[in-house]
């Protein structure tokens, strides 16, 4: 009898929780699909040639006639190829200077003893206070005052430190055992060397999400980049969408609309499948693992 029940028991439980996991891939299910139908929505409009876009009453949902037309004239009507050099450039160039900046100063915050460190951490982490919008008018006005708008020059510099990134490796890099400091030092290896041969290595999942995440910072860039620059020749792909919208090609032809955004869309997107397993990585198993 006892058996009899406990198994019972055990079952109800059991059936509790395949409801309860098919009611979560469910309800995950219908949620990405929600989040995936604006991209699929875009991708849609801009295989659509220009002539059955406009022709649609209702909106339609599939096309039976998809045409490439629209990236070909996205890339005559506009420099969209500029914008894209631009951008990579701006993102490459900031990217590296920024990681330069962090793992150097993170490092100095985490493992270098001198006078004063704790107090100015927490001046340095109280930045994180400040609203960007002071920052981005502090920063207009030095860069306007250094002659350096329209550059990539006056693009790349605010945007080359980072307070929490710093404050991210820092935790990680302290979660590395001093004793491997200790050893080191003994041995005759440099901080530099200490921070290149072992540090780095350690918390690589924790670099290469901030890279990423610097990456796409930069890649969606817009406020700075449209506030700085006036000229056509230093736009970047997001100011570069924008004076596309606002221009008649823009409101006209909305196909090639969204097939520079598409095209603008794609490198991102196979940068996250690319490295996807080490941002997964570097958010759950942080810096303290190899």
């Amino acid at each position: 009898m006892d058996k009899s029940m406990s198994h019972d028991r055990i079952e109800r439980t059991l059936r509790r929780r395949r409801v309860g996991k098919a009611a979560v891939y469910v309800f995950l299910s219908l949620w990405a699909l929600i989040v995936l139908f604006p991209f699929y929505w875009m991708v849609l409009s801009s295989v659509k040639s220009y002539s059955a876009y406009n022709g649609e009453y209702i909106p339609s949902f599939f096309t039976l006639a998809p045409t490439l037309e629209n990236y070909a004239e996205a890339f005559s009507a506009v420099p969209l190829m500029r914008y894209f050099t631009n951008t990579l450039i701006f993102t490459i160039a900031t990217t590296a200077m920024m990681l330069a900046v962090t793992v150097l100063a993170a490092f100095a915050f985490s493992r270098l003893s001198f006078r004063g460190k704790n107090l100015a951490f927490t001046v340095f982490l109280s930045l994180m206070m400040i609203p960007n919008e002071l920052v981005i008018i502090t920063n207009f006005v030095t860069i306007t005052d250094w002659q350096l708008r329209n550059s990539f020059l006056g693009l790349i510099l605010p945007s080359v430190t980072s307070v929490f990134y710093i404050y991210l490796l820092k935790e990680n890099f302290e979660q590395i055992p001093d004793e491997l400091y200790k050893a080191a030092k003994v041995d005759g290896t440099s901080d530099f060397k200490y921070l290149v041969k072992v540090m780095i290595p350690i918390c690589r999942p924790t670099i290469i999400t901030i890279t990423i995440l610097k990456v796409i910072e930069c890649w969606n860039s817009y406020v700075w980049p449209r506030l700085i620059t006036d000229d056509e020749a230093y736009y970047l792909v997001s100011n570069g969408i924008q004076a596309i919208r606002e221009s008649g090609f823009g409101r006209e032809n909305i196909p090639a609309m969204m097939a520079a955004v598409v095209v603008i869309s794609v490198p991102l997107i196979v940068l996250f499948l690319i490295f996807r397993k080490k941002i997964m990585d570097g958010v759950s198993r942080g810096g303290t693992k190899g």
